[in-house]
């Protein structure tokens, strides 16, 4: 049994693994490489330089590699990146990169992403994250390892979104979210930690109260962002097994832009 059903469109420069499996009415564009494993529904449309690893499961009626949504672009040949075993739902929409930024965007691997999600040009998505149905990122937008994005949640470019942070849905995000925090609102405003987050991934007791230390630092305690920062740097010798969490806090708050702040 063929793999490729015979009214897709493939080109014949594209690089498609052997074991990929790919849908009825798909088009697949020249410069797309496509690793083993993977599986592209009906309907789909991957384009541009777009490079696509192993064991991704791509439902039918997306759109990936299309040119950046970005007036300035002027067929540049910028690139999307998506690593393995993801798994992309229904009518998303990722974009390449733009020149005026690094020219990629990229999604990791072992990412959950619902229907109708939006990553736009020059974004950077780590591993092990859900971006729950409708979620959207507008240009520039970085998030890292384990973030869960709730339903409909709207984050602004040139934004930050830590590791293991979370937003309820509907949440509108003008800000820095560090890690770890749990932020909700219209705009969006910090409301906890990540708390069962972290439990459900491992977390030891130890490192669990030095996040709850982190979030008394800039929540609790009417620190400036500055003096936050240097009460946090303590953290460490309190919880030596939190060390590393500690210092993905600090190597986050301390890429904050002054424009733009954190969750309040």
């Amino acid at each position: 049994m063929t793999l490729i059903h015979p009214t897709a469109l493939i080109d014949s420069a594209a690089q498609l693994d052997s074991s990929v499996t790919v849908g009825p009415y798909t088009v697949i564009g020249p410069h797309v490489r496509i690793g083993a494993g993977t599986t592209v529904g009906a309907h789909c449309v991957i384009e541009g330089h777009t490079t696509i690893g192993c064991d991704n499961r791509i439902f039918q009626f997306n759109s990936l590699g299309a040119i950046p949504q970005d007036k300035k672009y002027a067929g540049e040949p910028c690139e999307l990146v998506i690593g393995d075993r993801n798994t992309i739902r229904e009518f998303c929409t990722f974009n390449i990169g733009s020149p005026g930024d690094q020219g990629v965007t990229k999604l990791g691997s072992d990412n959950w992403i619902m229907a109708y999600v939006h990553l736009a040009h020059d974004c950077i998505v780590g591993n092990h994250t859900i971006f729950a149905n409708n979620a959207s990122l507008a240009g520039h937008v970085q998030v890292g390892d384990w973030v869960i994005l709730g339903g409909f949640t709207g984050v602004h470019q040139f934004l930050r979104i830590g590791a293991h942070a979370m937003t309820a849905m509907c949440s509108c995000v003008l800000a820095d979210v560090p890690p770890f925090v749990m932020a909700q609102g219209h705009p969006a405003a910090a409301r906890s930690m990540n708390f069962e987050g972290l439990r459900r991934r491992g977390f030891s007791p130890e490192r669990i109260s030095a996040v709850k230390a982190m979030h008394k630092a800039l929540y609790r305690d009417d620190l400036t962002l500055v003096q936050a920062q240097v009460q946090i740097e303590t953290l460490n010798l309190r919880y030596p097994d939190a060390d590393a969490d500690v210092r993905t806090m600090l190597d986050f708050l301390a890429g904050v832009s002054a424009q733009r702040g954190i969750v309040r």
